[in-house]
């Protein structure tokens, strides 16, 4: 039983460490523009069966109950939480935040499609709408106007420049679209504030912004990451203690087995 003790202990240390890697990713990602916490799911292991459930005590009587050890945890899940985080305003006219469903599509280097919260815009020497990483618009949002005096993004992602040469008429520049799964918790999170679209995921699906469900535009705001630090703190402290009882559960089967080894006849 002492033997069984140490297994199952060492599974709980494991996942508990799993645990605190899950949160200090999410504390350091506190400050990151459209960052979406992740969350941990674990799941007990399979079960010793040394009696059977309704086993027959008697001709004329079952057991109601049976004899299952479990033999520890395990990490089944780590999911993304989609929940909207606080909208806070930059005054920077390329920083756009999405209220409500939806995602940005960019183009990476390679030519792969990737989605994203993150509306910190910024203008490349092209004049392209792109991220900090340089990844463009998937509907290539160009400001080629040299004489460009301001940007301005409507909520339902209307993209107009006014110039110099006509203030009083504002040119369209191009439309923002969003995306959005039917499993968000199926995007595979590749890192630079990107998901990709998987199996899991489904196919994106493709709207303007304000309509079908989509959120709309907000011109001048970041969206902020949805990581609540006072929670993930007290995660932190929980597996933490976790972690300990599990060591000390290692320690005190390892103490019965001494005792055991230490026997005489």
């Amino acid at each position: 039983m002492a033997i069984r003790a140490l297994t199952t202990a060492a599974t709980g240390m494991r996942a508990q460490q799993q645990l605190i890697d899950v949160l200090a990713n999410n504390i350091a990602n506190v400050n990151t523009p459209g960052y979406k916490r992740s969350r941990v799911t674990f799941e007990d292991l399979f079960y010793q069966q040394l009696r059977e459930v309704g086993a027959t005590a008697t001709p004329n009587s079952r057991l109601p109950t049976g004899v299952q050890v479990g033999v520890g945890a395990q990490l089944v899940a780590v999911g993304k939480t989609f929940q909207q985080g606080s909208l806070v305003p930059t005054d920077i006219e390329t920083d756009i935040a999405i209220d409500g469903k939806g995602f940005f599509q960019v183009e990476t280097f390679d030519g792969r499609r990737g989605f994203t919260r993150d509306g910190s815009f910024r203008i490349d020497e092209q004049g392209r709408l792109v991220t900090s990483d340089g990844f463009p618009l998937a509907q290539n949002i160009t400001i080629n106007q040299p004489d460009a005096l301001g940007i301005s993004v409507g909520r339902s992602g209307i993209v107009e420049v006014t110039t110099a040469a006509a203030p009083e008429q504002p040119v369209q520049v191009g439309q923002i679209q969003l995306f959005r799964f039917v499993n968000e918790g199926g995007l595979r999170a590749v890192g630079e504030n990107l998901y990709e679209e998987t199996i899991a995921s489904g196919p994106s699906a493709q709207g303007l912004p304000g309509a079908g469900g989509f959120g709309e535009l907000r011109q001048g705001f970041l969206e902020e990451s949805n990581v609540d630090v006072v929670r993930e703190l007290v995660n932190l402290i929980e597996g933490q203690r976790a972690y300990e009882i599990s060591a000390n559960a290692i320690k005190t089967a390892d103490d019965m087995l001494q005792v055991a080894n230490n026997l005489r006849s």
